[in-house]
């Protein structure tokens, strides 16, 4: 086990030993709470008797056990100390109990009965090994057994009964007490058989359980999403207690092609540093051999959500979610990187402590360098159309393997479209009829298609990065960027109107359940080669 995954298990094994104690501590407080009632209700003279004081003691001493290890975590000789003494001393005031209850009640069946309980409580709710868990059942097996044979050396056949069954009638007082604790003996080893071999079980689920919801020092917790190669879960930070998200590439769904793309991804999308690019962590592989990488957790809705919900955006806001993107583009495009799949799903809103509406770019899974590097095409698919058909550019599907930058900014004005419209730049019935739209058709004005009057400055800039020509669109992300903060409308959307936004909708979005995306917005791979087309990521 690794020290992260040691560290857990040692504090949830402090933590279920502090429960269990202070259950303990209850249910042994109710016996002298109850003798102490019907004694004052029966107005009976003496409140308290060994009888009563001996389930106090354990009481105390497993409250000990509680209180000792609550809160932060202690040493493993510690808790193993104090688990150890405290179960002894509890056990053996408990046990006491067959030498002061009244023979005729058979005192040893009282016992160990509460111990029997106790003893299964204790397999069931504390994570023990085997081991363990006979070196507890042990410490409890040499005050039980040792007091039960003193309670039934006491035995007065001329008094009282011998136990019914199980010795005859006539027999010597020196049989009853050496019988009887062979009896005992026998029901507790049976008992700690069964207790033991639920620990095992219940110890050995519980690991398998959270050893396939631990990636090295993260463990996993709900679902977020799942595409047709990787599925996303929300996860924590062992040490850290920091919640991030984790993709995984599902063995079962990819070949040494996609495992190669997947590990690229990442290695690429860890050289951007930009404050609008989704951060990467970590990635690696587990014991079982899937890749994974993780990356910041995003507590927010990505575009199409947010268009879907609440309409188109203002002009405003537009311009405010635009400019952030292309800034996160400005910098990939200098590193070398292009995205190849700017689509409203891989844009999402999110929020910080201190600003609102921040855009965060995602899944540079389809991502390629400008300068391709030996045995990259193959990675990345050469002769073969990659992206969402609804925000592709024409060359990327004239020429896949000649696209540049200025293919994002081409999707990047696809999106602005939706934004201030609500509808995309082309309508079709097929994949083959959007992207003949693409490259044959003009985009009708965004002001015709929203039915109002729009900023001629702000259409026109969404207007150049649709052109059919890259040498008619923005030379860069960053002269997009500049673009976009010139039109009149980009300071009306400020901090204020932004947290004002959040403060009334926010929360209402983010509890939205999530879509699948039809087939119009999920990503493609067409292989020009043999013509076959397939989903590859949602």
């Amino acid at each position: 086990m690794d020290p992260t995954g040691a560290a857990i298990e040692h504090e949830l094994w402090q933590s279920r030993l502090s429960r269990f104690g202070r259950v303990l501590a209850v249910v042994c407080l109710l016996y002298p709470g109850l003798n102490i009632g019907f004694s004052l209700w029966l107005h009976r003279a003496t409140l308290f008797s060994l009888v009563s004081v001996l389930p106090l003691l354990a009481s105390v001493t497993f409250a000990a056990l509680w209180l000792l290890l609550r809160g932060a975590p202690r040493t493993r000789a510690f808790v193993l100390t104090v688990e150890l003494s405290t179960l002894f001393v509890g056990t053996g005031a408990l046990s006491a109990m067959a030498l002061v209850l009244p023979l005729v009640s058979t005192p040893e069946s009282v016992v160990r009965g509460a111990l029997t309980y106790m003893l299964f409580g204790y397999a069931v709710y504390v994570p023990s090994t085997a081991r363990r868990m006979l070196v507890v059942a042990s410490l409890m097996t040499l005050p039980l057994l040792t007091c039960v044979f003193l309670a039934y050396r006491a035995w007065d056949p001329a008094l009282h009964e011998p136990p019914v069954g199980l010795l005859p009638k006539n027999a010597a007082v020196g049989q009853i007490a050496p019988s009887m604790t062979v009896y005992c003996f026998i029901w507790w080893a049976v008992a700690v058989a069964m207790a033991t071999a639920f620990s095992r079980a219940l110890y050995g689920l519980r690991k398998q359980a959270s050893d396939n919801r631990r990636l090295g020092q993260y463990t996993l917790e709900e679902k977020l999403g799942e595409g047709g190669m990787g599925v996303v879960y929300r996860a924590t930070h062992a040490m850290l207690r920091r919640p991030a998200a984790i993709k995984l590439l599902l063995p079962d769904r990819t070949g040494p092609t996609d495992l190669a793309r997947f590990e690229r991804e990442v290695q690429q999308t860890s050289r951007l540093a930009h404050p609008n690019t989704i951060s990467i962590f970590d990635y690696g592989r587990s014991a079982e051999g899937v890749f994974y990488y993780v990356m910041e957790y995003l507590d927010g809705f990505d575009l199409d959500e947010l268009v879907e919900s609440d309409g188109p955006l203002s002009p405003a806001r537009a311009i405010h979610v635009l400019a952030q993107a292309s800034g996160a583009l400005a910098e990939a495009h200098a590193l070398g990187l292009i995205h190849r799949d700017i689509k409203p799903a891989n844009l999402v809103l999110t929020e910080r402590a201190d600003e609102s509406d921040v855009v965060k770019v995602v899944d540079f899974g389809l991502v390629r360098t400008l300068a391709p590097e030996k045995g990259e095409a193959a990675v990345t698919n050469a002769n073969t159309i990659t992206g969402t058909p609804m925000y592709m550019a024409p060359e990327a599907i004239m020429a896949p393997d000649s696209v540049d930058a200025r293919a994002d900014l081409y999707a990047l004005g696809a999106v602005g479209y939706y934004l201030l419209t609500g509808q995309h730049v082309f309508e079709g019935a097929t994949v083959l009829e959007v992207c003949s739209k693409h490259l044959l058709e003009a985009p009708v004005a965004p002001s015709l298609r929203l039915g109002k009057p729009l900023a001629q400055d702000i259409e026109g800039v969404v207007l150049g990065c649709l052109a059919k020509r890259r040498e008619d669109r923005p030379a860069t992300a960053h002269a997009l960027r500049e673009a976009l903060l010139a039109c009149g409308d980009a300071a009306r959307y400020d901090v204020e109107a932004a947290r004002a936004w959040w403060r009334e909708r926010g929360a209402v979005l983010r509890a939205r359940p999530k879509s699948a995306p039809s087939e119009g917005h999920a990503t493609m791979a067409v292989d020009l080669r043999g013509r076959d087309e397939s989903l590859v990521v949602p």
